[in-house]
């Protein structure tokens, strides 16, 4: 939904949101949601697990990257939250002190719903290239699919598109598949 405004949106406008809404700042408009719905939440958690452990832990995997639930992003003018990111280690070695990252990550990952799926592909999706981030995920728990997508020459490429209960290996984590199936609530 976007709030019609007169002005631009600034950061300052988020803090008057209900505590129910996750607000973004894209191109001056200010964006709401609802909070993330269980499937929603699932598939994202799931994500975080699969992808966290080998990438950000260690564990079964090589290590060497970031992976945070919904960071807050201020890139530019604007002000982004996906549903994951990640950054190498190596390009961001610490955390920073502040509540947000002014960092691009490396990648991200959007759990699109009826309300987000438009912002996230039409309005999100060219922020984040425009911005240099490498990789974008987007997962759809009603339709059951993962489409990973690689930015090349400031275009999204599709590297491949999974369903269902497949092995999914996509960049940048393909060294460590995992079963779709994962992320669907049962």
């Amino acid at each position: 939904m976007v709030i019609p405004r007169q002005r631009h949106a600034r950061y300052e406008d988020l803090f008057s949101l209900p505590d129910n809404l996750v607000g973004e700042i894209i191109e001056g408009k200010l964006y709401t949601h609802p909070r993330p719905a269980p499937r929603h939440a699932v598939a994202s958690s799931a994500i975080g697990i699969e992808i966290g452990s080998p990438f950000h832990r260690g564990r079964g995997g090589p290590g060497g990257w970031w992976i945070l639930d919904e960071p807050e992003l201020h890139l530019g003018e604007d002000i982004l939250v996906p549903d994951l990111a990640g950054w190498r280690r190596e390009q961001m070695p610490k955390l920073p002190e502040t509540a947000w990252f002014e960092l691009a990550p490396d990648w991200v990952c959007e759990i699109l719903s009826p309300a987000t799926a438009k912002v996230d592909r039409m309005s999100k999706m060219p922020c984040y290239a425009v911005n240099g981030v490498a990789h974008c995920w987007l997962v759809d728990p009603d339709a059951r699919t993962l489409e990973a997508f690689r930015l090349s020459d400031s275009q999204w490429l599709l590297l491949g598109s999974f369903v269902d209960e497949v092995d999914v290996a996509a960049e940048p984590f393909e060294s460590v598949p995992f079963s779709l199936a994962a992320l669907w609530a049962a």
